[in-house]
């Protein structure tokens, strides 16, 4: 598949000082995020690219059409006014895709089968990890509000699996969900597209 990245790799690259510092990507994979992603499925094993297709019952083409009504969606809300009503419809579907949707269809089964220390692993296990697999299980469970001044979102969710385990508290600032936002949705389109596409 030769499809070029480079519009999505600007994109991104607002975000390389926090690809470096946080998921440790380096610098020449966090300039170009979306191409060092693609490269990296391309060169997977075809079985294993086989594997994924077989075991996701949706079907990779469908996943990627609600990537791309998505982008619709996002592009239209962006056209229009600001509208309270609309903002709080964007919020919850954005956070529903990138982090419920995403999380269980794209970035446990790239984690599985990308190798270790590869950029796309590690976008995946940061996309899976604590604090945003507490955030995935808040929104699950409607354990999340708004902070009072619209600032960023509390939620409450366990640390680990133990059922008995105490809920935590938890904020994420709009800044700090902005840049996993489009880390879910940078990894999850090349990905898809490159699946969708694969011989």
């Amino acid at each position: 598949m030769t499809t070029d990245w480079s519009t999505l790799d600007v994109q991104m690259r607002r975000y390389s000082p926090r690809l470096r510092d946080d998921l440790r990507i380096d610098s020449a994979a966090s300039n170009h995020l979306a191409t060092s992603i693609a490269e990296e499925c391309a060169a997977l094993p075809p079985e294993a690219v086989a594997e994924i297709r077989a075991q996701d019952i949706v079907g990779l083409d469908t996943r990627l059409e609600e990537l791309v009504g998505f982008q619709g969606f996002m592009d239209l809300v962006g056209s229009i006014p600001a509208h309270p009503a609309v903002v709080r419809a964007q919020v919850i579907t954005q956070n529903y895709l990138c982090f419920v949707y995403l999380g269980d269809s794209c970035f446990k089964v790239l984690h599985k089968h990308t190798p270790s220390g590869s950029t796309t692993r590690k976008c995946c296990r940061f996309l899976t990890d604590n604090p945003i697999r507490a955030f995935r299980n808040a929104l699950a469970h409607a354990n999340w509000r708004y902070n009072e001044d619209f600032s960023g979102l509390h939620f409450w969710s366990r640390k680990g699996s133990d059922p008995n385990e105490p809920l935590s508290d938890f904020q994420v600032s709009q800044l700090e969900l902005g840049f996993w936002q489009a880390l879910a949705r940078c990894v999850s389109y090349v990905a898809f597209s490159y699946a969708t596409n694969a011989a």
